[in-house]
């Protein structure tokens, strides 16, 4: 099983990456009879890319999160994964290949330093652990790909008050579209981060790591989690709309972003693990 899981090490990445052209390739050309095969595509990857994340977790009998070229290629899957969910909910497909360049990106790094760790501490063998991590990380997809849409969306607004109908215009979704996709993602991310933060709660007092309230990573996560929490009933019951609120998911992207750098690599947290 072992060079089965170093052969799939090799091939995710490739797969991502022809995914990546077929979708470019669409957005380049529009060619209405191509939708359907692009989407194939991703499936196929995103399948491959679930066998290779079951065989390793049945191989080295954990799952795979005691390090962060195994959350890297988690991470990857999350997000084409939460992309592929929100393109057959919304039936829009040309924004795909902004988003499969992420998972090209960190499983291209995951692929690249990842170890085969069959002794790891006992606690990071816990299932519940595994959907706690797994969780988060769709949640921060979900974040993630809510900020692509942003980003779109201002690059979109300011070439329209530029008068520049370039391509751009001509392929990419509506601004409200766009605005509404950016909020779709936004909820989703939200949803699995609550379920991720209900799961750890449950979890974290069973275990054995010793931990505190007052982690950086614990008091990131929340306000993270209150923003957007914020940000999404003034949506509902309020007037966030267009650019302030795209604006308000871009900064919760970087914060989140800000927050696991902080918490993994400068502070001391029960969450850096690995």
């Amino acid at each position: 099983m072992i060079a089965t899981i170093h052969s799939l090490n090799v091939l995710i990445p490739i797969f991502y990456f022809i995914t990546f052209i077929v979708y470019f390739y669409d957005f380049q050309r529009d060619d209405k009879n191509f939708s359907n095969s692009k989407r194939l595509f991703l499936f196929i990857t995103l399948c491959i890319h679930l066998l290779y994340i079951f065989l390793r977790t049945i191989e080295f009998d954990h799952p795979p999160i005691t390090n962060v070229f195994e959350i890297f290629t988690l991470l990857a899957f999350a997000i084409s994964f939460a992309y592929f969910i929100l393109e057959l909910v919304t039936d829009i497909r040309g924004t795909g290949m902004f988003i499969i360049i992420l998972s090209i990106a960190f499983q291209t790094v995951s692929s690249i330093f990842i170890k085969d760790l069959f002794h790891v501490r006992e606690e990071l063998r816990s299932n519940l652990l595994g959907i706690h991590v797994f969780s988060a990380l769709l949640g921060y997809a979900g974040i993630t790909i809510s900020a692509v849409y942003g980003f779109l969306f201002l690059m979109l607004y300011n070439q329209l008050k530029q008068n520049n109908f370039g391509l751009l215009f001509d392929r990419l979704p509506s601004l409200e579209i766009l605005e509404k996709l950016c909020f779709y993602s936004a909820v989703i991310g939200f949803i699995l981060l609550t379920i991720a933060i209900i799961i750890g709660v449950v979890w974290l007092p069973q275990s054995k790591i010793p931990f505190s309230y007052s982690d950086p990573k614990l008091f990131g996560t929340f306000l993270i989690w209150i923003i957007y929490g914020i940000g999404i009933l003034r949506k509902i019951y309020g007037n966030l709309k267009g650019r302030k609120l795209v604006i308000v998911s871009i900064v919760g992207f970087i914060l989140a972003i800000s927050s696991t750098i902080i918490s993994n690599f400068l502070a001391k947290s029960f969450h850096s693990f690995y």
